[in-house]
């Protein structure tokens, strides 16, 4: 315990997978390292693995965890942003890993090896709590969470990863805490959220891997069923404002809740304008730099194969605003429609949770809905943001990973050749919001 003293006030920790003799200054991590309060790290949610030793003397990488079956790993941190190093392979053997963290939040999408290659990728990572502090840390309220919220993984001070793919082989994890990266917070519905379950996504989740290490961090506090008058009153905007600082950016998508009539409604020229503007003012007030997002379309075609308006002004009120307000938009609405229209309606069928009974365990009625996406989906219109802040050189495209193609929301990429391994965390009920 001593040893761990260091690392553990710094909340920087290193982490050998294994069961040979850890590398100098890293923690051993073997299969029997069951994640508790008290360690504070350790393998999570009943993950079964296996450690493999291989000839070599190297302390760091002779030796891994893999398993056939998704497994997790968490650590006990500090809300904040985390950079998050991982050495992935095998020296003797291929490997093909996915990582995601929280709420199947996407990092790393099929990193593969070969025989005996070894790599190193690192990540900025997002941890929050429901906790609203003030400037000097103490607690000052608290997130008004869901039901359904207490079971999520990103709430909870924890950073929990998972690994998955056909041969997930992790010899090493270093988590440090990363103060200087620009934080962008995301603010929206069911949409936008880091849906916890298959087979549900939003493009939110997805956001994260578009993005190189260090410098971004995108931080989702969107949630199912919200609208601009509940996320505020529900003291989600509070907890934003309470973790940003000067020169952070917030992403605001907002328009399939507030359309319905009842106690959070908000007009789409008047009262939702208006709520918007207030959202600009207070953002600017704190150095912090508003993004308009139009929500994107439902999945509703008319007989000539065109995309029906289900959204109503909101979309046309929200790009008044931003040219109003002279801040940065991105049109997701008028993406989403050439990206479904370039789909078709059987085509689109793939983005959207439409599943016939019994393909998920406990699933015996299918699932038919077109407001929410499958991970494919949600894939294609993160696809469509990050080409929106590449095509209007949005100051934080210089950290868009280099190696990203171009997208044609006209051309979408193909399904057949889409690639997403399943995790273990699955729901057959339907989120909130519609």
């Amino acid at each position: 315990m001593l040893c761990m003293a260091p690392r553990a006030q710094s909340n920087h920790f290193k982490f050998d997978f294994g069961t040979d003799k850890p590398a100098t200054g890293y923690v051993k991590v073997t299969p029997e390292t069951i994640f508790n309060y008290q360690t504070g790290y350790g393998l999570d949610r009943n993950s079964s693995v296996e450690a493999v030793k291989r000839k070599g003397k190297n302390m760091l990488t002779n030796d891994f965890i893999t398993s056939s079956k998704p497994f997790f790993f968490s650590v006990k941190l500090p809300e904040g942003n985390y950079t998050v190093k991982l050495i992935l392979g095998d020296v003797d053997g291929t490997s093909a890993t996915t990582v995601r963290a929280e709420c199947r939040r996407l990092f790393l999408q099929n990193v593969q090896t070969k025989k005996g290659q070894l790599v190193t990728k690192v990540f900025t990572v997002h941890v929050k709590d429901s906790i609203i502090r003030d400037a000097s840390g103490k607690a000052i309220n608290k997130v008004r969470l869901k039901p359904r919220e207490f079971a999520y993984l990103h709430w909870d001070n924890l950073l929990t990863l998972e690994f998955n793919d056909s041969a997930a082989k992790v010899c090493a994890v270093e988590i440090t805490p990363n103060t200087t990266a620009t934080t962008i917070f995301l603010a929206g519905n069911s949409t936008v959220v880091d849906q916890d379950r298959e087979p549900w996504a939003a493009w939110g989740q997805m956001f994260p891997s578009f993005f190189e290490a260090d410098h971004i961090a995108i931080a989702n506090y969107a949630e199912s069923g919200e609208t601009l008058k509940a996320f505020k009153g529900e003291r989600r905007l509070d907890k934003i404002w309470s973790m940003a600082k000067p020169g952070d950016y917030l992403f605001i998508e907002f328009a399939h809740n507030d359309q319905k009539k009842g106690g959070n409604y908000l007009d789409p020229f008047t009262t939702y304008s208006s709520t918007i503007k207030e959202w600009i003012a207070e953002a600017r007030k704190r150095n912090i730099t508003p993004v308009l997002v139009t929500s994107m379309h439902r999945r509703n075609f008319d007989s000539a194969g065109h995309i029906n308006n289900t959204l109503s002004d909101y979309p046309e009120a929200m790009r008044q605003v931003a040219k109003a307000e002279n801040v940065a938009l991105i049109d997701l609405n008028a993406m989403s429609r050439t990206l479904y229209e370039a789909w078709g309606p059987v085509a689109s069928l793939k983005a959207f949770v439409h599943y016939p009974a019994n393909t998920f365990p406990g699933q015996d009625k299918e699932l038919r809905d077109d407001t929410h996406f499958s991970p494919y989906g949600a894939y294609e219109l993160a696809r469509c943001m990050v080409q929106s802040i590449k095509d209007q050189q949005l100051p934080f495209a210089q950290y868009l990973k280099k190696d990203i193609p171009a997208f044609n929301p006209a051309r979408p990429d193909s399904f057949e050749k889409w690639y997403w391994p399943q995790s273990v965390l699955l729901e057959a009920v339907k989120p909130d919001g519609n």
